[in-house]
């Protein structure tokens, strides 16, 4: 199975890695990469023509928010009700089960996130956790409700929000949300294998956060945020550098809303034709 809803990359500068769309490659999902009118050549060079949507503007010096906006009003061009919106620098996804994380090999996974999305009223965006964040050795549930979506998201496209500022947009957009009183989706069961920020070239390492040789990206990442949301924000140092810590726990009394012809119904067991394969190396 593919997704039903559109799968969009957006991508400045990477032609060359392109981590996500060869991730997607591999899996058969069907997508389109958006990119800045200057690097079309570029990127027509590795990546099918067709499957490349090009921006009418470049280098505004916005980093990724022009781009995310674009993509959605396209999104909404096209009768669809939601779309994924992805980071260029994923190199895989899966499936985590049985405290096993196993990569996948098709597009069932987005398939299979989105009709649970489906099921309610007022999920207003979802998405997969980050492998890092789904140690082997740990329990953890299948998803968690209310919390942070970043990198590889699922977005309703009739909510009235747009993203927007420079830094942590998908923690902005996921606060937003949660404070009007609309749930989020973080699965666990599906992952994502990211780089970590400024770990690449390309993106917004140089454009944003190295700008003016301004080393401490992530500082300014953090006083951004706090500046948003001084409610639920705070700035902490962790690992030898500095960070935003946001407190979810008042978004706890978000309920989710299953729809009306759901009401009652049972939902077995359902591996969406998945099965564990042994792939020789």
């Amino acid at each position: 199975m593919n997704p039903r809803f559109p799968v969009y990359i957006i991508s400045k500068g990477r032609w060359e890695s392109r981590l996500t769309s060869k991730a997607l490659e591999r899996m058969g999902v069907p997508y389109h990469i958006v990119v800045e009118p200057q690097e079309l050549e570029q990127y027509a060079a590795v990546i099918a023509r067709k499957k490349i949507l090009v921006l009418p503007f470049s280098n505004l010096g916005q980093g990724s928010i022009p781009a995310r906006n674009w993509v959605w009003e396209h999104a909404r061009s096209i009768g669809a009700a939601r779309h994924w919106i992805l980071d260029d620098n994923i190199s895989s996804f899966g499936r985590y089960n049985q405290n096993f994380k196993i990569q996948s090999g098709s597009g069932t996974i987005f398939h299979a996130a989105e009709d649970l999305v489906e099921r309610f009223t007022n999920v207003a965006i979802a998405g997969f956790q980050y492998w890092m964040f789904i140690p082997r050795k740990q329990k953890k549930p299948p998803l968690t409700l209310n919390t942070r979506i970043y990198s590889c998201i699922l977005i309703r496209n009739d909510i009235p929000y747009r993203w927007r500022g420079r830094y942590n947009e998908d923690t902005d957009m996921s606060l937003r949300v949660l404070k009007d009183g609309w749930c989020t989706i973080l699965f666990k069961a599906f992952y994502c294998t990211k780089m970590a920020t400024m770990t690449m070239k390309g993106g917004n390492t140089e454009s944003l956060y190295l700008l003016n040789n301004q080393k401490d990206g992530r500082l300014l990442m953090a006083q951004s945020l706090l500046n948003q949301h001084p409610d639920v924000t705070t700035i902490v140092q962790k690992w030898g550098r500095w960070q935003h810590s946001v407190d979810y726990s008042k978004f706890a009394r978000n309920k989710l809303i299953l729809k009306t012809e759901f009401e009652g119904v049972e939902f077995p067991a359902n591996e969406y034709g998945m099965k564990l394969q042994q792939v020789a190396k």
